[in-house]
């Protein structure tokens, strides 16, 4: 918890850490109106998964630019202006008229959003740098409580009885904290590496932690999608248990990010990650056993194993030799979010045509996969000293 403390006590670490929070808050509080935008417009829901697939769209077609643009403004600009963009582009899908303007909405939200999450991380990994402190997988805990905030303000739909009013609630809380901080951060710039271009010798050690980042956020959005319906089918738990899973794994994800850091500090990024993956698959086989408390706890364990990939996984991306801070962890963000989109469709696939305790025996090995990976990049570093 020291980081957190870090955070709560200094501005100039908490302006970042909010910015996390509200890039959840915004997104939480669209996601919670999905289902009435699809019975307020009349689309199926082949329609409204089309839809929201422009909002992933958004969020591709902005990484190939975002460290250039990033470096150019400046990080804390950067980020900043992310905040406005994100607060902005928030407001539109709720008020989108039609179902093409949601696609339109969609598409410049999810864009806005995937700049702010680069900038963002750039900043943490810049403020890190310089002031020789560690919060980045707190200010990712802040991330998880932003979402927090915007399932606590779910309660408000039925007195309010409008989503864009409530959107704009959600922008309102944003700007304001934004604004009493912002000016912390603001002028933080990334330093530049001289390099010759992204070389496939720079290349490499990213194609190793995209490798992780993809596989970690495709574990979370499995987990995160099925680990109601798992509990509901496989495990034959009670209603009132379906969504235990998830609330374990929410909360576990939530205090391990806060904590994160201190370990970190100790035990150095790679290892961390190893110690993170160890519990994930003790979580997995814990969830295999098909009890229903047992796999409670296995979700749960889950959670906390894969709250510290991430951040640590951006922090070494951020610090690659030869390569700007910005491009690497755009690149590690980057195949995040595919692992994010791709991995639930895929292992809906294996639970249509096998079983859906085969997709989290699929999701056990590709934690087997991090562990080997984690194993390789020790023996690089070894290799550096």
């Amino acid at each position: 918890m020291k980081s957190l403390r870090l955070i709560l006590t200094n501005a100039n670490y908490f302006g970042p850490s909010w910015v996390f929070a509200s890039l959840n808050i915004l997104f939480g509080t669209w996601a919670i109106y999905i289902p009435q935008v699809k019975e307020s417009l009349a689309i199926d829901k082949s329609e409204l998964g089309f839809a929201i697939f422009f909002l992933s769209l958004g969020v591709f077609t902005v990484f190939p630019f975002a460290s250039t643009i990033v470096n150019k403004l400046g990080v804390g600009k950067a980020t900043f202006y992310g905040v406005l963009l994100s607060c902005a582009s928030a407001m539109l899908p709720l008020l989108a008229p039609n179902y093409y303007a949601l696609m339109g909405a969609l598409f410049l939200f999810g864009a806005t959003n995937g700049f702010t999450d680069i900038s963002m991380n750039t900043l943490v990994t810049e403020v890190e740098k310089k002031d020789r402190v560690k919060f980045m997988s707190a200010s990712h805990g802040f991330f998880s409580l932003g979402g927090v905030l915007a399932g606590v303000g779910s309660f408000l739909i039925g007195p309010l009885g409008n989503p864009a009013l409530h959107m704009g609630m959600a922008v309102a809380l944003v700007l304001a904290v934004n604004l009493m901080f912002y000016k912390k951060y603001l002028n933080v710039t990334a330093a530049l590496e001289a390099n010759e271009g992204f070389s496939l010798k720079l290349f490499k050690p990213l194609m190793l932690l995209g490798l992780i980042s993809f596989i970690a956020m495709g574990s979370e959005g499995a987990i995160v999608d099925w680990s109601g319906l798992y509990l509901k089918e496989v495990s034959i738990a009670p209603e009132a248990l379906w969504g235990a899973g998830f609330l374990g794994f929410q909360i576990t994800m939530t205090l391990g990010r806060f904590m994160g850091d201190a370990v970190s500090e100790r035990l150095g990024s790679v290892k961390m990650i190893a110690v993170g993956t160890v519990l994930a698959l003790v979580g997995y086989v814990l969830v295999l056993t098909e009890n229903t408390y047992l796999a409670i706890a296995g979700f749960a364990l889950g959670g906390l194993g894969f709250s510290v990939m991430i951040p640590e996984v951006f922090r070494i991306g951020g610090n690659v030799k030869g390569v700007d801070s910005s491009q690497g962890i755009a690149f590690i963000a980057g195949t995040g979010y595919a692992g994010f989109l791709c991995a639930p469709p895929i292992l809906g696939f294996l639970a249509e045509t096998s079983s859906l305790k085969t997709s989290f025996v699929a999701l056990l090995g590709c934690a087997v996969i991090i562990l080997g990976i984690t194993v390789v990049l020790k023996k690089k570093q070894a290799n550096h000293k």
